[in-house]
């Protein structure tokens, strides 16, 4: 099992940034990949960016790309998210998920372990 713990998000205005942390514990060693998705109101859970946990390759979904940084600190065994230049569609209640798979980062159904959540609101 693995547990996922985040931090960070709030209330930003248009054009700003924030960080999010998502802190691992437990099995560690099965995790091979590990994302972030969101969900807006009334929308469908959504893939914003992933990382591979060894070599740190990373896939951005295209809205985001030049915006946001998915980094993963091994040591801390902790995911990072940084959001600059937000806007307000990218409000929403991000999450961070982990998988043992290696292909199909953007594949919501493939991750096992997920986050619980926690709020990005931008203000335009």
């Amino acid at each position: 099992q693995v547990q996922l713990v985040q931090s960070g998000g709030g209330l930003v205005q248009a054009g700003g940034s924030l960080r999010l942390s998502c802190a691992a514990s437990g099995s560690i060693f099965s995790i091979n990949t590990m994302g972030w998705f969101r969900q807006a109101p009334g929308k469908d859970r959504e893939f914003v960016a992933a990382i591979a946990w060894s070599s740190g390759g990373t896939y951005y979904v295209n809205s985001v790309k030049g915006r946001f940084t998915i980094s993963r600190d091994n040591a801390k065994n902790t995911l990072y998210l940084q959001m600059n230049s937000l806007k307000p569609e990218d409000t929403a209640v991000y999450y961070c998920a982990a998988t043992k798979f290696a292909n199909g980062w953007s594949q919501r159904s493939l991750y096992d372990y997920w986050g619980q959540g926690t709020q990005v609101t931008v203000s335009s």
